[in-house]
């Protein structure tokens, strides 16, 4: 190809890119309602359809790889890509938390090993490595290690393969310290214009296990939050190998998977009523063998029929739906739906209230109810619907725990000032639950011994299915 055609392709590929990071936006956008989020994400797939698809063109027409070269990109985009493909469309919702978790952490690694293999190249060829492509290739290399295996101890959380409760290692903060401090004085180094590919690899030996020691002491009860935060984290990764290969579409892209994370992370923790900051120091999900301190003595669960749950749900006039993990668990939010559309029926008026972090991933409760085609202006925010438990006749608790218990409006529990949806302020309450199991938080639920309270014991999917048949016999 002559180089004024060459010329003209790249103008052309660039414009493509553009066109990839303007579906990009427009993606992203769609995906702020639930009623767009499906093509918004199409749209962004579209996108990056475009900014493969023209980077192999200029790759192809530079000529700058061989046979062998193209086997291992069309390798990796078969088993990478297959790999993706079949995971996304087999999940389970209930393991979506862990799969967005190692999606983290491929993307991490991924831009990690971009720089890793950039700055080796590099260092064989000169002496001195120019400031703008040593500082975002250490940058790059930092956050991609962290995020790879925070991620992977986040995944591996949520998948039980490691406890769920904080594990403090002794003198692991002076190791998370000591870890921040080396890994300063080596990026100094390396921006200073030495080249040094041993003390490169302190970076990388410091930040994989920076990310270990962050993610280990924190709580299954923050997971959802660390999963926001590690998003960002892969974002901002992404970003920093876009300026090591000079490549635009990288950039936006990374940038605003990044902002948006952290957005959201920042939107999580002010819904736990915590900084970001004390969550990383350590979560208050305590997971296993936490006690609440100063809890109602002497409380009485009082356990309920089916008959007579049902009965409340199909006279009442205002209902709340909250869902919880135990709904997700159970796969049970068809059945949820298919209750709300015979109590609505009959004349009943029924909503969700969504917590902000209930279950183990940001909006998992939306995504969950959007799959049985819940109508989106049942699902009401914390926000919205807490004014609203005070009308309500009846709040139906599917699931749900931490978010519902009294308890975090008191001082010295695990959940201590964290918002919570005001179940208890509606004038009956059926809680659906397979056992008196605590959450997260691993503390009682002081909802299950108030008064107003009927626990139907069974598990979610079933016990929906029953209060169906039991609403139709009525």
């Amino acid at each position: 190809m002559s180089p004024d055609a060459l010329a003209t392709l790249e103008s052309v590929v660039r414009l493509v890119w553009l066109a990839g990071a303007a579906a990009f936006v427009l993606g992203l956008m769609r995906m702020n309602s639930p009623a767009t989020a499906r093509n918004g994400n199409l749209l962004s797939a579209g996108g990056m359809a475009l900014a493969i698809g023209g980077t192999a063109v200029l790759l192809a027409a530079r000529g700058e790889a061989g046979v062998t070269a193209w086997l291992i990109i069309l390798a990796g985009i078969a088993v990478g890509g297959g790999l993706g493909l079949y995971t996304a469309r087999t999940v389970k919702m209930t393991a979506m938390p862990q799969l967005v978790s190692l999606f983290n952490a491929v993307g991490g690694g991924a831009a990690a090993l971009i720089a890793i293999d950039d700055y080796i190249r590099l260092a064989g060829l000169q002496d001195v490595i120019p400031l703008e492509v040593s500082v975002p290739t250490v940058l790059d290399v930092v956050i991609g290690g962290i995020t790879f295996t925070g991620s992977l101890i986040a995944s591996g959380k949520l998948m039980g393969l490691i406890p769920g409760k904080p594990i403090r290692v002794a003198g692991g903060q002076l190791v998370t310290l000591a870890l921040a401090v080396v890994t300063a004085i080596a990026a100094v180094y390396l921006w200073t214009g030495h080249v040094n590919v041993l003390v490169f690899f302190v970076i990388i030996a410091a930040s994989l296990i920076f990310g270990v020691t962050m993610v280990l002491p924190i709580g299954g009860a923050d997971m959802p939050v660390v999963i926001s935060l590690l998003n960002s984290f892969t974002g901002t990764a992404v970003a920093m190998a876009g300026f090591v290969l000079g490549n635009d579409v990288l950039i936006i892209a990374g940038a605003l998977v990044g902002a948006s994370g952290a957005i959201l992370t920042k939107l999580m923790a002010d819904a736990m009523n915590r900084s970001v900051i004390n969550i990383i120091a350590g979560g208050f999900g305590g997971g296993e063998g936490t006690v609440a301190v100063g809890g109602p003595e002497g409380g009485t669960v009082r356990s309920l029929g089916v008959d007579d749950a049902a009965i409340q749900l199909a006279y009442a006039q205002n209902v709340i739906i909250v869902p919880g993990y135990g709904l997700a668990v159970a796969q049970a939010q068809h059945a949820v739906r298919e209750l709300a559309e015979l109590l609505e029926a009959r004349g009943v008026n029924v909503n969700y209230a969504i917590h902000p972090v209930a279950g183990r991933m940001p909006g998992h409760m939306n995504v969950l109810l959007a799959e049985a085609n819940v109508p989106y202006p049942q699902l009401r925010e914390m926000e919205d619907i807490n004014p609203e438990f005070d009308r309500a006749d009846v709040a139906l608790v599917v699931g749900a725990n931490d978010v519902t218990n009294p308890a975090a409006r008191r001082a010295g529990t695990p959940v201590s000032g964290m918002p919570i949806l005001d179940v208890d302020h509606a004038r009956s309450i059926i809680v659906i639950k397979r056992s008196m199991g605590r959450g997260y938080a691993g503390i009682d639920n002081e909802l299950y011994v108030n008064p107003k309270t009927g626990m139907l014991f069974a598990d979610a999917k079933q016990g929906l299915a029953d209060l169906v048949a039991a609403v139709k016999a009525l």
